[in-house]
């Protein structure tokens, strides 16, 4: 398991602290290898993602697991689960960067338990200013108004993304504390397949990347 764009051990990060026992939601699951791991780990874990084809292929490889793993086909921004059900709702860029924050985040944190813990890896504020929409590469000049961040429209997908200020009251909105936002930065020389080796040095100077951990209070 690791994490975003430069894959940091989950080992090392330590995210998602002991999964033992506690009941786990992973958004955007994809072929849920997370949430395979995370059983393996003794985790209660579950999957729901949108597409037909993605949870298929989760299918296979949740039955070569051997584990138990249910999945669901749902949205994220309107889970079909029931409130205060999992300790932990998680995602790695997928759903949180996808789908609307403004419904997102409320809808986490009404399956999360008391105390239980929203984390999710997705691009920093930075990324989405440093990144031309046309050509979908970042540079090192800053082309988009910082209070105008939303919803980012590429032609072929949209993204959302908001102000740090803007995830703050949104997370405090609904009961929220943050806990830790790890900005990731490569190691001189670094490489990944997400990015050109000119937005991997950029990635040197600028966050493109933002790893959050928020709890919900109580407990």
């Amino acid at each position: 398991m690791a994490w975003g764009v430069w894959r940091i051990p989950e080992l090392r990060l330590r995210a998602l602290g002991d999964p033992r026992g506690n009941d786990l939601l992973e958004l955007g699951c994809g072929a849920a290898r997370w949430s395979i791991a995370l059983a393996r780990r003794g985790a209660r874990a579950v999957g729901i993602d949108l597409s037909p084809a993605q949870l298929a292929h989760a299918v296979r490889l949740v039955r070569r697991s051997g584990r138990n793993v249910p999945l669901v086909r749902g949205d994220a921004e309107h889970l079909p689960l029931r409130d205060a059900s999992f300790d932990t709702v998680f995602c790695d860029w997928g759903a949180m960067t996808f789908c609307d924050p403004l419904r997102t985040v409320p809808e986490a944190a009404r399956v999360l338990r008391p105390g239980g813990r929203l984390v999710f890896a997705t691009a920093s504020p930075f990324r989405n200013l440093l990144q031309d929409r046309r050509t979908d590469r970042m540079g090192r000049t800053l082309r988009y108004d910082y209070f105008g961040l939303h919803r980012i429209d590429y032609g072929n997908e949209v993204n959302f993304q908001l102000t740090y200020g803007g995830w703050i009251r949104l997370f405090a909105e609904n009961g929220l504390v943050v806990e830790s936002l790890t900005e990731t930065r490569p190691a001189p020389g670094a490489k990944t397949p997400y990015l050109s080796p000119s937005e991997s040095r950029t990635a040197r100077h600028w966050p493109v990347e933002a790893i959050w951990q928020v709890r919900k209070a109580g407990r």
